[in-house]
């Protein structure tokens, strides 16, 4: 499943996301994982959220970031929810360009039935359909 926390820049999108996880972990059984582009907001989640800087990884496109994510699965078979914040920021592309991605993430969370929570930055107006249907 896949859930997209849209808006402009300085929406309140990185602190909703982080509201989000740290509710999860009150809830959830399984691990939870937070991946940002850098370690700017790891102390404003609890010490049981797993925080990922995938920054540190040299991401360049949407297809590297998807093998990163499926990496890090394939090691912990717990994690059952994961929070992206500057999705767009991390894989350097455009909404119309992420299509592929957006397919295989919810291929992806259905098989291993996994949460996927994205922040993506952009104009509700700009969001393609395929991404538009996973808006919250």
């Amino acid at each position: 499943m896949i859930q997209v926390i849209h808006g402009r820049k300085g929406s309140g999108k990185t602190k909703r996301i982080i509201d989000m996880a740290n509710d999860a972990m009150k809830e959830h059984k399984g691990d939870i994982v937070f991946v940002d582009d850098d370690n700017r907001y790891m102390f404003d989640l609890r010490h049981e959220v797993r925080f990922v800087n995938a920054g540190e990884y040299g991401m360049v496109s949407p297809e590297m970031f998807f093998g990163f994510l499926c990496g890090m699965l394939a090691q912990n078979f717990d994690v059952g929810q994961v929070y992206i914040d500057a999705f767009l920021k991390l894989v350097n592309a455009k909404p119309n360009e992420t299509e592929w991605f957006f397919k295989q993430l919810e291929a992806l969370g259905d098989k291993h039935n996994i949460l996927f929570v994205l922040s993506v930055s952009c104009d509700d107006s700009e969001a393609p359909d395929y991404i538009r249907k996973f808006f919250i």
